[in-house]
């Protein structure tokens, strides 16, 4: 998975994908795709293969809980006090005070929230928020939308959503609370985060598993050094509290909704925590919500990969011509990268960051493998890791000034705060498990440490999700989607009452962006309420 807890993002990733263009075999023109991830909360399936893992050193591995450590005393940016009044009413005062920014019609304002639902008359946090206002009539009303993470920008995707089948709505994002220009998570940047992407992450001895639980030991110290009580309020159910604020601030009576990967989530919680306020809500790459734990998000990178193998032996790639013989380059080349990385321009590409770079391509669908090949020839045939090294930088969102965008904070901050994950043993455990079920990519993806060792305690889980008495709710799943496996569509439209599964039959992650026949269905329904046939396919 990606990055060391980013490895995790095979646990949970956050879609920021690339496609790399090569023009006359050198220049870089790449094409980024953002769109979001899914729920922390992942599984694993039956053991299927009695393969040995390659992660196990065999260290001594801790059952006991997360090492908490106390709040520190830091005032992140965003911390302001509470508007005039008292209690709750005080922020359901407030006037959204819309001002033009970007272009395009663009228009961006701050609101305030409380950093504790429960002391609403304690300290004050902001929210910043977009939007680009209906250009057609009759208005429908208000669509908030969502583009996942978690940790993703609302602001930016409402900037460059095309809104084409939607101008009868205002259409609004915003930054959830712990990410973007809204009050953020603040971790240690630049030659830090360096070290911690690049950091081997399926050790081979008891050194190098200790090395890898200090380093993750030293990140969450770092984000909580910097983010303080903000830590411990940055919960999915704090947000969607927030989104009712938001939308009781714009006049509308229900939510209208449309959410991508983790932004499933929120609209899944929103459901079950407003169903009467509930509009009309699509989600698109449902995450999983249930305790079901026979797929996991690695067995959909998986999968894919297989896919993209199949792919490419038949169109006479260089890399093998049997999708085994793909599998068995790609294979070689991770292995290899453990001791011997590759040049890779600004750096060496490690495995891990070699990993990333390939995860970060099977976000996309078919149009997208052919930079994934050219980049696997590269590295396999020309040792160049140039490629590879640079959809890894995309993914991590690093600079070229070496500094890395604050999702990259947000993203581990909110999903282990919602993760009830508390043992570094279970987490080796299972990563050994997933190893045999992913035999390409399982024994270089690591464990997932980050919530095991995160320095803050878990929040509370919501003990059911059913959204019981909402309006009907639209879930839209990719048969092929890497990040979010299919199987978490079907899950969340049978546990939602009012639940609907529409279903693209495809590669990719993410329905609405690629598939025009999904964007008709969707956009119909959110006009009209009109849902689609039952069992509808595109």
């Amino acid at each position: 998975m990606p990055p060391r807890s980013r490895r995790q993002r095979v646990v949970v990733v956050v879609a920021l994908v690339s496609v790399l263009a090569v023009i006359l075999g050198s220049a870089l023109l790449p094409y980024v795709s953002r769109t979001a991830a899914p729920d922390p909360a992942q599984t694993e399936a039956p053991i299927e293969s009695s393969t040995a893992s390659a992660i196990r050193p065999g260290a001594s591995r801790s059952e006991a809980g997360r090492p908490i450590l106390p709040i520190t005393d830091v005032q992140p940016r965003g911390f302001t006090n509470p508007p005039p009044g008292h209690g709750k009413q005080r922020y359901l005062d407030q006037r959204i005070a819309w001002s033009d920014c970007g272009d395009k019609g663009l228009q961006c304002a701050v609101v305030k929230a409380p950093l504790d639902y429960a002391e609403p008359d304690g300290q004050a946090i902001t929210l910043a928020l977009a939007k680009r206002a209906a250009s057609e009539q009759p208005r429908v009303g208000t669509l908030f939308l969502n583009p996942g993470g978690p940790g993703a920008s609302g602001v930016d995707l409402v900037a460059r959503f095309d809104a084409k089948g939607l101008e009868r709505y205002d259409l609004i994002g915003w930054d959830p609370r712990g990410t973007g220009a809204s009050t953020p998570v603040v971790c240690a940047n630049g030659k830090a985060m360096d070290a911690y992407t690049s950091v081997d992450i399926s050790p081979d001895d008891a050194a190098e598993e200790a090395g890898l639980e200090q380093s993750q030991l030293d990140f969450g110290r770092g984000c909580l050094d910097r983010s303080g009580a903000l830590l411990a309020h940055i919960s999915t159910v704090e947000t969607v509290h927030d989104l009712d604020l938001l939308r009781q601030l714009t006049g509308e009576d229900r939510l209208n909704y449309l959410g991508f990967s983790y932004g499933t989530k929120i609209g899944a919680y929103y459901a079950e925590l407003y169903p009467q306020q509930v509009g009309r809500v699509a989600l698109d790459g449902a995450v999983n919500l249930t305790d079901d734990k026979r797929i996991s998000q690695l067995d959909g990178f998986e999968r894919a990969l297989n896919s993209f193998a199949a792919w490419c032996a038949e169109h006479e790639c260089k890399l093998g011509d049997t999708k085994a013989a793909v599998l068995d380059s790609i294979r070689d080349l991770l292995r290899g990268l453990d001791d011997k990385p590759i040049d890779g321009g600004r750096a060496e590409l490690t495995q891990q960051l070699g990993l990333t770079g390939i995860l970060a391509v099977l976000y996309e669908n078919e149009e997208g493998w052919r930079y994934l090949e050219r980049a696997l020839e590269m590295a396999i045939d020309d040792r160049d890791g140039r490629y590879l090294l640079y959809f890894a930088d995309v993914y991590n969102e690093r600079g070229k000034n070496g500094q890395y965008g604050q999702l990259q904070f947000s993203f581990e901050a909110i999903r282990c705060l919602d993760s009830p994950e508390d043992s570094v043993a279970k987490a080796w455990r299972e990563a050994d498990a997933k190893a045999k079920r992913a035999p390409v990519l399982g024994p270089f993806a690591g464990a997932d440490l980050s919530c095991p060792l995160w320095p803050v305690a878990s929040a509370p889980k919501l003990s059911r999700i059913t959204g019981e008495g909402t309006a009907p709710v639209l879930v839209i799943g990719t048969t092929g989607d890497p990040a979010t496996p299919y199987e978490y569509a079907e899950r969340m439209a049978d546990q939602l009452e009012s639940g609907q599964l529409l279903t693209l039959r495809g590669e990719g992650h993410l329905a609405y962006s690629q598939s025009p026949c999904i964007r008709r269905y969707v956009q119909a329904y959110l006009l009209t309420g009109a849902m689609p046939t039952a069992g509808t396919r595109c």
